[in-house]
């Protein structure tokens, strides 16, 4: 806090204690330069990450409330230290939005974001819990997720990769051209007979194309 803070919070605790007056300005500038020297580095508020914000006008408030003796710039400091630790013992460094290969940049974003934290001037970064829900019904949710988004991989090296995986690369094609995928059905021909995800074959041999019957059975599966 500045002297400006510091002032009012003398003030509050003399409006509240009255016993804390002083007869002279001198006594007054006195007690001044003693809370400053023991409150410099104590913020007048700071958040907590379960809403159990810092406040040094409540710590005055508590102390007047529940002890006999005159408050002293200490009883404002001690519980701040220990919100402090608190505080930096929830905290996990988050990742610096810098490049991780300048290493004097990189701890120097963590250092900033680390004291930020220490003063009061940024809420601590706790790890995310897990969402709620049983362990299948988040498996569902984040399959929805990555369907919405189209998988991990960008479009580029997707289709950078294609060269080396044939069948994903021509269901995808298939998919785009608004065709239907003989992959989710087996092949009906006789003298064929490949399982769903598995290309048509003649002569055991695996085909370029498939067969006519199991392009109908995919169009008949997708309008059905």
């Amino acid at each position: 806090m500045n002297p400006r803070e510091i002032t009012a919070l003398i003030a509050y605790a003399v409006r509240l204690d009255p016993r804390l007056t002083v007869a002279t300005d001198a006594e007054a500038d006195e007690r001044l330069a003693q809370w400053c020297d023991l409150l410099a580095d104590v913020p007048a508020t700071a958040p907590h990450p379960e809403g159990r914000d810092w406040n040094a006008a409540w710590a005055v408030r508590q102390h007047i409330a529940t002890s006999p003796y005159r408050i002293q710039p200490s009883d404002v400091s001690r519980p701040w230290w220990t919100f402090r630790r608190d505080i930096l013992g929830r905290h996990v460094d988050p990742t610096p939005h810098v490049d991780p290969d300048d290493e004097a940049a990189y701890r120097a974003a963590l250092t900033t974001t680390r004291h930020a934290v220490e003063t009061g001037q940024a809420p601590a970064q706790t790890r995310t819990a897990l969402p709620a829900g049983s362990r299948a019904e988040r498996d569902q949710a984040d399959a929805a997720r990555l369907a919405a988004l189209g998988g991990y991989i960008p479009r580029d090296l997707d289709d950078t990769f294609d060269a080396h995986r044939p069948v994903r690369a021509e269901r995808r094609r298939l998919t785009v051209a608004g065709q239907p995928d003989p992959y989710t059905v087996p092949c009906p021909w006789a003298a064929c007979r490949a399982s769903a995800g598995q290309r048509c074959q003649t002569a055991g041999r695996p085909r370029v194309n498939f067969h006519h019957a199991r392009i109908d059975a995919a169009r008949a599966g997708a309008a059905a």
